[in-house]
Formats: C-alpha cells, sequence, structure tokens
C-alpha cells in the first residue's frame, strides 16, 4: 500500500517523536511514550482527506516535540 505524502509526514513525526523518547531518563521514558501514543489516538478519527486540520495537527505535534525534546525537560504527566 503506498501512502501519501501527508501519511508520509505523521509517520515520520510519530518515529520523531518515539526517537526523543529514548533520550529521556529511564525512569521517565514509559510517561513520554504514552504521552506521544495518546496524543496521537485522541485525532485517530481525523478525516484522512481533512487537509487543514492534519496540517494544523502536524504544525502542533512538531511544536509540542520540540518542547518536550529539551534537555531541561525530564519528565511529562
Amino acid at each position: 500500500m503506498r501512502l501519501s505524502g501527508l501519511q508520509k509526514e505523521v509517520l515520520g513525526l510519530y518515529r520523531q517523536c518515539l526517537r526523543e523518547c529514548r533520550k529521556k531518563p529511564q525512569a521517565t521514558r514509559q510517561h513520554f511514550q504514552v504521552f506521544a501514543r495518546s496524543e496521537f489516538d485522541k485525532n485517530i478519527k481525523v478525516d484522512k482527506r481533512d487537509f487543514a486540520a492534519i496540517e494544523f495537527l502536524l504544525r502542533k505535534g512538531r511544536r509540542q516535540l520540540e518542547i518536550y525534546s529539551s534537555p531541561g525537560v525530564k519528565d511529562i504527566r
């Protein structure tokens, strides 16, 4: 099955989130993984043809990733 450009971007963002989780302390790594998964699950029902919503969520996700990937952030709840 071939993926559209937006689908590739969403998967890429998810992979990037998981990579950043591995940089966090071992004790809190699970919290970051659960948070990332829950954020993607919240929006799983968005219609794949709703490009405006998907692009908005991608921008929001990238901003969140930038904040949470900061070395000063040790835990998330």
